[in-house]
This record gives C-alpha cells, sequence and structure tokens, in this order.
C-alpha cells in the first residue's frame, strides 16, 4: 500500500521528513506563534483541559454516519502513480522517467507546469452536490490543500491557489455553497502542515526544484534553515484560522502531519480560534485527525480518523470514529489502476460494519482535473445511494447495541462475508439485524445473540425486513432467534439485507 511509503519519510517532530531541513523544537514553535494571529475570543482557552470541557461530538454528525470526502488537486493532471506524483516525480525512477516520456524533463517541465492544465473546466459543484445528495452521504468534505502546497480556495496566506491560478475560480467556495444548499453539511481536509518538507531534494540534478521564481512553491531551497520553518509554521496557523473565518466548516479533517506533541502550541491556537468561532457561529463543529493515545494529534475536541479500512477498530468502541477509504487504489485521480473501483456491496458491508461499532464512513472519490466525476465513480455513489434509501433507517441516526454483531468480515475492498456476519444496530427500542448477503437456499436467518436464554430486556413481537410489506415469521429458542427468509426470494435490495426487531426494552 502506497501510505505505507510514509513510514520511509517520516519524520522527527510532525513536519521534517528525513534529509528535509530542520526538525520542530519548542523553541521554533514558540517563535512562529509571536507572528500568528489573535485567536477568537470565547470559553475556549488554548488548553486541552480547556477544549475537552467545552468540547462535545457533534449530534449531526453522530446521525449521519456516512460522508464523501475527496482528493483533487494539480496531482490529477498527469493521473499517474498517486496524489503524492509531485514527490515521486523528482524522486522514484520510474515514475521519473514516465514523466520524461510523456512531459519532458523536470528541468524543462515541472511540477508547477501543471498549474495551467489544471482547469476544472467541466467543474459543475450543483451537480456535484445533486450527486452526493442523491448518494445517500450527509456531509461533504473537499481537500483545500493537499502536501503539494496548491490551495484550491482563494487565499490571501498562499499565493498558489486555484483563484488566482490554474481554473482561476475558488473552487472551496463554489462547492460548499451548492452542498450546503442541498442541505448537507461542509467540511473541508487540509495537508498543508506536510508541505514543507513534501518534496525531497532531487535523486536527478536536472530539474526546477530551485527555480528562484517558484521558491516559495516548492519549499525546497533554504528550508534548512530554522527562520524557513518559523515562517511556514506561522503561516499554517495563519492559513487555518483564515480557513476557518472564510467559510466556516462544519468538519476541519488533518492528516498525519499534525500528530507531534512539538506542535500543540500551533494546534491549540487553532482549536481555541475554531471552536470559539462556532460558538458565535451557533454550529457545533469538529476536527478530526489521526492517531490514538499518546500518539494521538489531538489530545481532546475531535473525531478520530483512520486511513483505510485495514486500520478501521475490528471491536465496538467507547469512542466515536471514522474511517476515510477510496474508492479507487490511490486516493486521487489516476489512470491504469493496478485494482477495480470499490464495488457497492463492498463499501455499503463497511459502512454497516463500522456504524455497529460506533464509527463511521467517509467515501474518497477521485475527480479528474477538468472536473468531472467518472461515470464508475457516479454509478457507484447511486448504488449507495438507493441502498441507503431503502435501508437508512438501520443507519442514519442510529447508536451501537451492547454487541456489534456475531460472525467475522473479511473486509478486502469489501469482499468475503456471508449471512453469519450479521451486525446490529439500534435506534430507540428498535433492534435492526443486518445480513451483509442472503442465506444459502431455503436457510433461515439465525441469530444467535438473541437466544432465549440470553437474559434480554422485553420480548421480541415482530420481525421484518426493510423493503418487504409482510412481518416475516420467527421463532427463538436457545438456539437464537431464527428468521424465515421471504419466500420465493424476495430481494428488496442486492446485498445488505435489514431486519427490523421490535419488543425489546433497549434504552
Amino acid at each position: 500500500m502506497f501510505n505505507k511509503l510514509l513510514s520511509l519519510f517520516v519524520l522527527t517532530a510532525g513536519v521534517a521528513l528525513a534529509q528535509s531541513g530542520p526538525p520542530a523544537t519548542r523553541e521554533i514553535v514558540a517563535r512562529a506563534m509571536t507572528a500568528t494571529p489573535t485567536a477568537a475570543h470565547g470559553p475556549v482557552e488554548p488548553a486541552w483541559e480547556s477544549i475537552r470541557a467545552n468540547y462535545r461530538t457533534p449530534t449531526w454528525w453522530r446521525d449521519a454516519k456516512f460522508g464523501i470526502m475527496m482528493h483533487w488537486g494539480l496531482y490529477a493532471v498527469p493521473a499517474h502513480g498517486s496524489e503524492w506524483y509531485a514527490l515521486h516525480m523528482y524522486n522514484n525512477p520510474a515514475i521519473a522517467q514516465w514523466h520524461r516520456e510523456k512531459w519532458g524533463p523536470p528541468d524543462k517541465f515541472g511540477y508547477k507546469d501543471f498549474i495551467p492544465l489544471f482547469t476544472a473546466a467541466k467543474f459543475d459543484p450543483d451537480q456535484w452536490a445533486e450527486l452526493f445528495k442523491n448518494a445517500g452521504a450527509k456531509f461533504v468534505v473537499p481537500t483545500a490543500e493537499h502536501h503539494d502546497g496548491f490551495a484550491l480556495w482563494d487565499s490571501a496566506t498562499n499565493h498558489y491557489n486555484a483563484a488566482r491560478l490554474g481554473p482561476k475560480r475558488d473552487l472551496i467556495a463554489d462547492l460548499g455553497r451548492a452542498v450546503r444548499q442541498q442541505g448537507l453539511k461542509f467540511g473541508v481536509s487540509d495537508h498543508s502542515i506536510e508541505h514543507f518538507t513534501f518534496i525531497r531534494e532531487a535523486a536527478a540534478p536536472q530539474n526546477d526544484l530551485r527555480d528562484p521564481a517558484w521558491a516559495a512553491f516548492y519549499a525546497v531551497a533554504g528550508r534548512e534553515k530554522p527562520e524557513a520553518l518559523e515562517k511556514f509554521l506561522s503561516a499554517w496557523v495563519t492559513k487555518q484560522i483564515e480557513l476557518i473565518d472564510k467559510y466556516q466548516p462544519d468538519v476541519l479533517w488533518y492528516d498525519n502531519g499534525v500528530n507531534s506533541r512539538t506542535l500543540d502550541p500551533l494546534k491549540l491556537k487553532v482549536a481555541q480560534h475554531y471552536y470559539n468561532r462556532a460558538r458565535e457561529w451557533g454550529k457545533d463543529v469538529s476536527f478530526s485527525t489521526k492517531g490514538l493515545g499518546d500518539r494521538a494529534a489531538f489530545l481532546a475536541g475531535t473525531l478520530t480518523d483512520f486511513e483505510r479500512m485495514s486500520r478501521a477498530p475490528a471491536e465496538l468502541t467507547d469512542y466515536v470514529w471514522q474511517v476515510d477509504d477510496p474508492v479507487l487504489y490511490r486516493f486521487g485521480y489516476t489512470e491504469n489502476n493496478p485494482s477495480p473501483i470499490a464495488r457497492a456491496g463492498g463499501v455499503i458491508v463497511n459502512l454497516v460494519n463500522n456504524v455497529s461499532k460506533n464509527g463511521g464512513l467517509l467515501l474518497n472519490i477521485s475527480p479528474r482535473a477538468d472536473g468531472t466525476i467518472p461515470d464508475d465513480q457516479q454509478k457507484l455513489l447511486l448504488e449507495i445511494g438507493a441502498w441507503l434509501k431503502l435501508n437508512g433507517e438501520a443507519i442514519y441516526g442510529t447508536r451501537p447495541w451492547t454487541k456489534f454483531g456475531e460472525g467475522a468480515l473479511k473486509l478486502d475492498r469489501g469482499q468475503g462475508y456471508s449471512a453469519k456476519d450479521i451486525r446490529f444496530t439500534t435506534k430507540g427500542d428498535t433492534l435492526y439485524a443486518i445480513l451483509p448477503a442472503w442465506p444459502t437456499g431455503d436457510e433461515p436467518a439465525l441469530i444467535t445473540s438473541l437466544a432465549s436464554d440470553k437474559n434480554l430486556p422485553g420480548k421480541i413481537e415482530k420481525v421484518e425486513m426493510l423493503g418487504v410489506a409482510k412481518p416475516l415469521p420467527f421463532t427463538q429458542d436457545a438456539k437464537g432467534l431464527t428468521v424465515k427468509m421471504p419466500t420465493p426470494p424476495i430481494k428488496p435490495c442486492d446485498y445488505a439485507f435489514v431486519l427490523r426487531i421490535s419488543g425489546l426494552k433497549l434504552k
């Protein structure tokens, strides 16, 4: 997997990649703080204890469960390798050779030269927003700025942005307006803390990385000086405050680079500003960051994020979380992918599995550079939306049961599950049992967790399948709850069949 490459580069203190500049120290961070804007005033102070005392997980997020994020930027122009193209075109021999053959030598055609080609000429934010709503998503999180340092918004802090260059359009503002008009929540992801050390010195000597006209974009020349890191960190805080004030994001999502404890003063100031501003707006908002325990980026005031389903918790948790998972092999748009696009059934089973364990799913799509979403990705989203239209009551607004389910799921891009791999969600006194697959032949569904000797509160009175008109016959004994499936097979959908169980006292 591509993100395993991270271990080759990361990092001494959160932002410094090996041989790529000075590590962030407390002294450098303290000096950087002196040049940052004043945070908004309010009850939240720049301390984890204050954030913990004033923060609550947004109820809207706990009810939403399913969101869409995207990686969209300059890397969609070459559409090769991954969204880390800016790093690898200068260092990875295979990608460097591909670049020379396709675009020319990097001293003649560098990463900066993709900017005019990133046109977003066919970008229709209203069409995107309608698609996301029809997909059943409740919130949308586009990339405001990725590791490469090109911002998709109109930034006064970052000169290299889509409002001035390339599309010459504030893509974040346009999408945010359209998404909110559809009644969805709108957040942004910001990866820019990675930028200072993202593009390493090239293995090949002939390149444009030290072109004086683009020194600030590449952040290679002069970054060995502590003063350069101080300036970068100050600008990062300024940029976050600008993002917050300009777009009032419902979620502000950060990648791995903010995990260092050394950077806590910067994070705390941004958090103070964000949560005090949210009080002024009358909105419930949240950061979303990665890591747990001592390795957590934020010690309070955040939704925990896991990158890819392979890292999702295996058990029911006492904290809320989400998984960001791509529909393609990589997060950014690439052509000639080594594996096919994710299947709708697999994505839905992953969503169900996450929700049963107190989590959610942030599904990453990959638009093209011209602003179109490929047909196969649109088809996937609409298939997910059709399932949620029928079965969403077992997902939206639900909470976990006392156990997440029974049976094992092989969550390798959503393949390898049976009718015995049942997952549970609840809403009030209603228990939902979700079967990833239809039982073989005429076999009934057997739910061993609902056996008569389990001392369950209340008594099961009715079992229904969402999308089927009549209640289903059932029996309950020491083996479990046995539910006769509709015969002849009447499948209301193609995968993940929901049983609504009434009569128990779950509150």
